[in-house]
């Protein structure tokens, strides 16, 4: 059998295997296939505010509750640690399917305590979260001529002294049909429907639909009190209809008095969806993300304890003593501090009952990865290390250190204004990135964060090198430690750029508590960037240093 006929063979393979599964699908989504009339349940999420940056519980507020009780979903540890609480929610819907003026709940007369609680919320700007076959909901808001994305909607508003509450949710769901490629169909509001099917077939060739988009629109109403009386049952039909207009809010909240929640699935439209490009992560997998940089971080304590081994050893001249000690500082160097920081700011959100409060059973989670899983695989690393040979010196080294020549400027000042350059390549690109993180905005070109990161890291190296070679040229052999703070500077002006970010963009930042977890959280992504960007310095320096001296000793 010659190769042409291997391709062959390959190529039916393929094209039989892919015969088996549907042609609509993204890599790392995981879509879930409905017929007419299958029910979809919405989820909460924690409730969030640019204000404050502190979560909490969708239910603690006084807002309905589904018929078969509040029941919390299965979070990994990325979802834990990002805060995220999701739980169930009385909002439901069936797929291909109209439905208007839907009556959910009448809360209780809201008492002293729970109008303070809303009221201060809605100062808080705090904004609800709900997931649709975990797809985040989506608002827009027109801003002159253009239209602005949002995740989730406020909870309400407050107009010349008086609170009103968004008590009403117009929804759009956008589907996908299997058999149709690259086309949607639209559940959501408009005058124009579509003959929706009433007759709900089954077998394999029924047509399948998947969830690609859900949107919320909210709405302030006032409900007719008389109209309330007779209805008592979750999902019963509203007696008139709805006027949901944007720009207006009516539904004022005030103490003793209840608050009646309503929705609406309307019309049908048809769309085109292009996908241009592929996402890293689908959100079908929330806190994979997270969950991920663990597992690799984790993983890779086997190369960090034989990179550090082995670098050590050659510093030493090849004595392999110690190696333990260093295997054991690899590991425990930076996770103690990020689990340091992570535990004094997990008290500030305990002490405010907040829903970003990391469980004290998921901290020992961390502990038994950190020294069941990470720790050993550091030291396994680090014993190979100890095992492989040393890199060679190019030339002899004297035993009495050569005393360093008076410099024209100081060497602290050269390393720190190398820091300037990688801080211009990704300067702009921080913006959008600390938007998404503090501002809830959705980030989408990972492509291009990509092509950011691989200039940092190239720009990060020569900076290193060009900065170590001026170090030669004026007899300062002690290069080791101004190779890494020269590229690892950048993360001092991320640092101020973060406090810049924080005075200029998060003016509206509420509370001692909140800046504090802003600051917590910004010392510990500086950390992290200082100490990638001064590995990728210092080993860039070593490799030149080496190679430079190697073409000495040739010469």
């Amino acid at each position: 059998m010659d190769f042409f006929d291997k391709f062959k063979i390959w190529v039916v393979l393929i094209c039989s295997i892919s015969q088996l599964g549907y042609g609509f699908y993204l890599p790392g989504s995981y879509p879930h296939k409905y017929v007419v009339g299958d029910p979809l349940s919405v989820k909460v999420n924690s409730l969030t505010s640019i204000d404050t940056e502190i979560p909490y519980s969708y239910y603690s507020l006084p807002f309905c509750q589904p018929p078969e009780g509040v029941k919390d979903s299965r979070e990994n540890l990325g979802e834990l640690l990002m805060g995220d609480r999701i739980e169930n929610s009385p909002y439901k819907f069936k797929m291909y399917t109209n439905e208007t003026e839907i009556f959910l709940c009448q809360t209780k007369p809201l008492s002293s305590d729970e109008y303070k609680l809303l009221t201060n919320r809605i100062d808080e700007i705090y904004q609800v979260n709900l997931i649709l076959d975990n797809l985040p909901a989506i608002r827009y808001i027109k801003r002159d001529s253009y239209y602005v994305r949002w995740t989730g909607y406020p909870i309400g508003i407050k107009v010349e002294d008086v609170y009103y509450v968004f008590n009403h949710l117009k929804f759009t769901v956008l589907v996908h049909k299997y058999e149709e490629t690259n086309v949607a169909s639209v559940m959501g509001t408009g005058d124009a429907a579509e003959m929706i099917p009433s007759v709900k077939k089954s077998g394999p060739d029924v047509p399948g639909y998947m969830v690609v988009g859900f949107e919320v629109t909210p709405c302030s109403v006032r409900h007719n009190p008389e109209s309330l009386k007779n209805l008592k049952e979750t999902y019963t039909k509203y007696p008139s209809k709805i006027a949901c207009e944007d720009n207006m809010v009516t539904m004022a909240i005030k103490e003793n008095e209840p608050v009646a929640f309503t929705y609406e699935i309307l019309g049908m439209a048809i769309v085109t969806i292009m996908f241009a490009a592929l996402g890293f992560m689908s959100p079908a997998s929330r806190g994979t993300l997270v969950t991920g940089m663990l597992i690799f971080y984790m993983v890779l304590g086997v190369l960090a304890g034989y990179v550090a081994v082995r670098m050590w050893r050659t510093i030493f001249c090849g004595d392999h003593r110690g190696w333990v000690s260093v295997s054991w500082q690899v590991a425990c160097f930076f996770p103690g501090i990020a689990f340091l920081v992570l535990f004094t700011l997990n008290f500030l959100l305990w002490g405010s009952q907040s829903t970003g409060a990391i469980p004290f059973f998921l901290f020992v989670i961390l502990i038994l990865l950190w020294f069941c899983i990470s720790v050993p695989l550091t030291f396994v690393g680090g014993y190979f290390g100890a095992k492989a040979p040393h890199i060679e010196y190019p030339v002899r080294t004297n035993q009495i250190p050569r005393e360093i020549p008076p410099q024209k400027y100081p060497s602290w000042l050269l390393v720190l204004g190398a820091g300037t350059l990688p801080f211009g390549t990704l300067f702009i690109e921080l913006f959008f990135i600390m938007s998404s993180i503090w501002m809830g905005r959705v980030y989408y070109v990972f492509g291009f964060l990509f092509v950011v990161l691989i200039l940092l890291v190239v720009v990060c190296a020569e900076v290193s090198l060009v900065l170590t070679y001026m170090h030669l040229c004026v007899e300062d052999w002690k290069w080791w430690w101004k190779s890494f703070f020269a590229s690892g500077s950048v993360a001092l002006y991320i640092f101020l750029y973060s406090i810049n970010y924080l005075v200029f963009d998060l003016k509206s930042l509420s509370g001692p508590v909140s800046a504090t977890l802003y600051m917590g959280y910004s010392f510990l992504m500086v950390l992290t960037i200082m100490l990638a960007t001064g590995t990728v310095g210092f080993l860039s320096s070593f490799w030149f240093v080496h190679y430079l001296f190697s073409s000495v000793k040739l010469d």
